[in-house]
């Protein structure tokens, strides 16, 4: 991964997403719904805020590049 690579994220994102697992961020990185290839996929350029105290990951589908999303509800 390049430095350009990684990935931004506001600092209370920041904070939700280092008390994840890295098993658990690697499987919820790979397991993104693509409306456009209409399956699972992983997500790539992603950034990370906070909203309604869940985490929001937006980024680009892997294989087609469109945009997905995924939302990490805290508990």
């Amino acid at each position: 991964m390049s430095v350009e690579s990684f990935p931004k994220f506001t600092p209370p994102a920041a904070k939700l997403w280092a008390d994840i697992p890295a098993q658990t961020r690697k499987q919820l990185l790979s397991n993104v719904w693509c409306g456009r290839c209409k399956h699972s996929v992983t997500i790539k350029n992603f950034s990370g805020v906070v909203r309604a105290n869940d985490l929001l990951l937006v980024g680009q589908c892997s294989e087609c590049q469109s945009d997905v999303a995924r939302m990490i509800e805290s508990s």
